[in-house]
């Protein structure tokens, strides 16, 4: 069968991606084919594109989507055709009307989570699971700082740390994007206007945050570490305002003996039990009403270029669909 998606030949701005329309085959021993109704788009979608994560080229894009069983390969007994589904990490290939995916990357989507809240934030979900649960376990009665509160891995993880109990500082850019986090966190800065350190040693009395959640990256990268009390953890996921330069480790010390991680969802959901639980737990937290997920733009599937520029650009709020027509 044909089906159509996006792919680059190049590393570069927007521009680079081309719609095609390519020859897809049965799925193999292990494998399942999906009709998809619904791709997310990630920030990290635009590092594979610009080349900041370089790809093999050619290649495809997106590692997000929600869809329906249409065939399986040998092997398959845990799905059948009909079943919704939805996958979030592995590789690339996601922007396409048809997909052919391994069954151990698929996980069950529940009757009460819609193809657009899986498909849009099922990464950001198992993201904000792992940052929260696993990496540095929030507790009742911390105060933690999240950065980029307005964005899609922001206002999910803003939600769940309250729910847990947590009292939550975010930070976002300008008056808008701080309006729309007001709406989950307990204190909101614009890190555009004020200095973020500086409020949160306010907020806090002198004492810093125990955590930082930063996935925004050069540009908040030395006041999340002023922001953090002795021993505190830097949990740096992302790079939304590109990498942070080199340091050297002495810099961790002198700030109260820090503590600093660079995680990725793919370590925690390394095996078949951890993707499952991961998002199972997801998708228990909307079921029932601890996260109110937000899909805020949806584009076209041949639009995928406007959506990256918008997403680049930093004028969306929670996550980004792409629909196969």
């Amino acid at each position: 069968m044909d089906t159509q998606v996006i792919r680059i030949h190049r590393h570069g701005d927007p521009d680079v991606l081309q719609l095609e329309t390519v020859a897809l085959g049965n799925p193999g021993a292990g494998e399942v084919l999906i009709r998809q109704t619904a791709i997310g788009v990630n920030f990290i979608d635009t590092y594979h594109r610009s080349g900041l994560y370089p790809l093999p080229l050619p290649s495809g894009l997106g590692q997000e989507a929600c869809g329906v069983v249409e065939a399986v390969g040998d092997g398959v007994k845990e799905f059948r055709k009909g079943d919704r589904v939805a996958y979030a990490g592995g590789a690339t290939g996601a922007y396409a009307q048809h997909r052919i995916v391994p069954a151990a990357r698929l996980v069950p989507v529940p009757e009460a989570i819609s193809d657009d809240i899986a498909a849009g934030t099922l990464l950001r979900g198992m993201t904000a699971q792992y940052l929260l649960k696993r990496t540095f376990p929030v507790k009742a009665g911390m105060t933690v700082l999240i950065h980029a509160a307005a964005g899609g891995v922001g206002q999910i993880a803003c939600q769940w740390a309250r729910a847990l109990g947590a009292t939550v500082i975010g930070t976002a850019g300008g008056a808008e994007k701080c309006a729309l986090a007001a709406g989950w966190c307990d204190h909101v800065i614009d890190y555009r206007v004020d200095d973020f350190a500086a409020r949160v040693r306010e907020i806090t009395a002198g004492a810093g945050v125990p955590v930082v959640y930063d996935g925004v990256g050069a540009v908040t990268f030395d006041g999340s570490l002023d922001s953090l009390g002795p021993r505190g953890m830097l949990v740096s996921f992302g790079n939304a305002s590109g990498a942070v330069p080199p340091f050297s480790p002495n810099l961790l010390a002198q700030k109260g003996s820090l503590f600093l991680t660079r995680p990725t969802l793919g370590h925690y959901t390394a095996t078949r039990d951890e993707l499952l639980d991961t998002a199972e737990d997801y998708f228990t937290a909307v079921a029932r009403g601890h996260v109110v997920a937000d899909i805020g733009q949806r584009f076209a599937l041949a639009d995928a270029a406007l959506a990256h520029r918008e997403l680049e650009a930093r004028r969306t709020t929670g996550s980004t669909l792409l629909l196969p027509e």
